[in-house]
């Protein structure tokens, strides 16, 4: 079988890692905008790198500058987008996933009219993106919501915010669906844990005696309430879109084959799917409100909340995936971070400078689990590594280590939809070197473009190919057929 007829090949964006202009043509502050790059920390420790408190907050606001803010001027996309939509446009992309900055369409995000300029950007975006034949795929909610929101109503822990958000959806309909066809609501919507501050606008010291993990619980309701009704939304409005959810896919392996281990592992593999169980089934598992009930942990919920999921559950699942982990139930065992989770390191793989432990084939057991357990298309829409990249004398990169990468995932890929998955496409993360979620570094590179940008904003940001550009231009020709250097 291989790669089917019409696979959607691409890359992925996030709106607030690249557009940049973060104070131009009437956008408001994000939560992005108050991420910092902090060169004396430990790049593998994310804890201390999105590390957040209203008075960092209240510092980040009062500085205008953007060299320690990376996230405020990315790649300054939003003035480049034509270059770079142009060298997808030559690599074959077939699609290429973006998001929408809330705050460029609504600064404060309680504005009852939409920004026009704002508006105008993504139309002109989506615009050039359909001339160019390439189909936009376009993420909602992607680590950029209004800071003032989360600085108002401590972000999604706030049931005023759900409401908010989907005047927000509804205005991204009218506009542009004309132009887009599939669309996602919340990227990693499970990260809520692990970053509330960047995925919900949680900032903890405001969560006050209910503590942030039930916090992070209310907040995550909501956003699932706001999924369900944008997805009715979507539906009702542009006839013929289709709509996901998206997840981390956090593969997770025993540490041992201790019965121990294994039923830890167990149950960390079925809290990753929580998210998307709710959003494609349409219901809490019988298992995790057991697990919450336990905890002494209750969702507050409005009536018809519970209906409601059930009514708008999504067309397909679409997830990242950088690699996997291992669990134990021993405190001994060797940890390693990943994508911003900390797991057991596994000794059969090798990892990334960043600690990342590449899986190519943990992507083909990610892909028989996640369609055998639903039975709905499936979409890759963030896969990749980060790496430091040498510029050589007469201006080349040769990223051998990308190509490998690349290859090794794709070839795992194949064997899946050969057993009989059913996969939509493949967005690599990123095309285009961006400025790093969790670390807000250029330095760790991760385009088959390269940016002339470093970590602290120096740089012409002149794009150049990579070895890799062309390397990915032959095997999206080919539809995955060669894959040779």
């Amino acid at each position: 079988m291989s790669f089917p007829k019409g696979f959607m090949w691409g890359g992925a964006l996030a709106a607030n890692q690249v557009e940049g202009a973060w104070n131009v043509d009437g956008k408001g502050w994000s939560v992005a905008d108050v991420a910092t790059y902090k060169p004396n920390v430990d790049v593998k420790d994310y804890k201390a790198n999105v590390a957040i408190s209203s008075a960092r907050i209240a510092e980040a606001m009062a500085d205008k500058d953007d060299t320690y803010y990376p996230k405020r001027r990315g790649i300054d996309f939003y003035h480049h987008y034509k270059e770079d939509l142009a060298l997808f446009a030559e690599m074959g992309f077939k699609v290429l996933r973006v998001s929408i900055a809330w705050t460029r369409l609504y600064p404060t995000g309680e504005e009852v009219e939409p920004n026009e300029k704002g508006v105008q950007f993504y139309e002109d975006l989506f615009r050039e993106m359909k001339r160019l034949n390439i189909e936009p795929l376009v993420t909602l909610h992607h680590y950029e919501m209004p800071l003032a929101l989360s600085l108002k109503y401590n972000g999604w822990t706030d049931r005023r915010v759900v409401e908010l958000f989907v005047r927000f959806a509804k205005t991204c309909f009218l506009h542009y669906g004309k132009y887009v066809k599939y669309w996602l609501t919340f990227n990693e919507i499970d990260s809520i844990h692990r970053h509330p501050f960047i995925t919900a606008g949680i900032v903890p010291d405001l969560c006050g005696e209910k503590g942030e993990t039930a916090c992070c619980y209310q907040a995550l309701h909501h956003q699932f309430v706001a999924a369900a009704k944008a997805a009715l939304l979507c539906h009702e409005m542009i006839p013929g879109a289709k709509i996901g959810c998206m997840l981390t896919k956090l593969t997770t392996y025993p540490y041992t084959c201790a019965p121990e281990d294994v039923a830890a592992t167990q149950k960390k593999n079925l809290e990753n799917m929580f998210y998307s169980d709710v959003q494609i089934r349409g219901e809490y598992p019988r298992m995790i409100r057991a697990d919450l009930e336990a905890r002494g942990i209750q969702i507050e919920m409005e009536a018809g909340d519970l209906e409601l999921l059930k009514q708008g559950t999504v067309d397909f699942l679409a997830f990242s995936y950088y690699n996997s982990s291992a669990e134990s139930v021993d405190p001994n065992a060797p940890r390693t971070p990943g994508n911003t989770i900390l797991g057991v390191k596994n000794p059969y793989l090798p990892s990334s400078e960043w600690g990342w432990q590449v899986d190519p084939v943990g992507l083909r057991i990610s892909l028989i689990e996640l369609y055998d357990r639903y039975r709905i298309p499936l979409f890759i829409v963030e896969n990749g590594i980060g790496s430091r990249d040498t510029v050589e004398a007469d201006g080349s990169i040769h990223d051998p280590y990308r190509v490998d990468y690349f290859r090794r995932h794709f070839k795992e890929m194949e064997k899946a939809i050969d057993a009989g998955v059913e996969l939509m496409g493949y967005t690599s993360w990123a095309p285009i070197d961006l400025v790093s979620a969790s670390t807000s570094q250029m330095s760790k590179r991760y385009g088959f473009i390269y940016v002339d940008e470093d970590d602290l904003g120096n740089g012409t940001l002149k794009r150049t190919r990579k070895d890799s550009f062309y390397w990915y231009k032959k095997v999206i020709a080919t539809n995955g057929a060669d894959m040779d250097d």
